[in-house]
């Protein structure tokens, strides 16, 4: 009895690993960029499994800047004399390796080029704040 208890026990020790390697790995695999800043750029590390990302960010004026990566990053930076300060906000899209199915067959493309599927995308958000010319860390305010 003690035998199969172990074998029992050894055998839920092996599944429960993996199941957390699995976890693991689809969680890897959920790209999840975070945004950094330096006084004139802004641009995301953990890049891993995106692609053709656009960069779209609004200052505080109303205009609007694209930049665009075909691989890596997507950086913007702060250029010119006129620089506005104030909340710039920005919207990240790109393509992840994760492909899903073409449902609608007029968006498969003609000849060498028809697909199947495509790639799903990634979307995120954020703002960033510039102050007297570079961009800064909002502090933190928390009231007692």
């Amino acid at each position: 009895m003690t035998d199969s208890i172990g074998v029992l026990m050894r055998r839920f020790l092996t599944g429960a690993a993996f199941f957390c390697f699995s976890l693991q790995v689809a969680v890897a695999a959920t790209p999840e960029p975070v945004q950094l800043h330096n006084s004139n750029a802004v641009w995301f590390e953990n890049w891993i499994g995106l692609s053709n990302a656009t960069l779209s960010v609004m200052a505080p004026n109303g205009e609007t800047i694209e930049v665009f990566a075909a691989s890596g990053t997507p950086v913007f930076q702060l250029s010119g004399r006129d620089i506005q300060d104030g909340y710039y906000r920005y919207e990240l899209r790109a393509a992840t390796e994760e492909q899903k199915k073409i449902v609608n067959a007029t968006n498969q493309g003609r000849g060498d080029a028809q697909r199947d599927s495509v790639a799903v995308p990634y979307y995120s958000t954020g703002t960033f704040l510039v102050e007297r010319g570079v961009i800064v860390t909002p502090e933190d305010i928390k009231e007692e």
